[in-house]
């Protein structure tokens, strides 16, 4: 149980840094190369960009998830 919950861990660690460096930031971001230049500062944001909030979103609640369960379990 518990290398299936550092499994998943790695997994969701290394996924929530991809999803964050894909954001974009002030200065634009990788996101721009995926169509979200022009359109998000014309429009707000983009489809896209609220797809990826939500995923992130996820993959942060999953590491957290994790590590909290990893904590209690390796405690013990």
């Amino acid at each position: 149980m518990t290398a299936l919950l550092v499994v998943i861990h790695v997994i969701a660690s290394l996924l929530l840094i991809l999803f964050i460096l894909l954001h974009a930031g002030r200065g634009g971001g990788v996101s721009e190369m995926f169509g979200g230049g022009m359109q998000s500062q014309a429009m707000g944001s983009t489809v896209m960009e609220k797809n990826l909030d939500r995923i992130t979103i996820v993959t942060a609640i999953v590491f957290t998830g994790t590590t909290i369960l990893l904590a209690f379990r390796l405690q013990s």
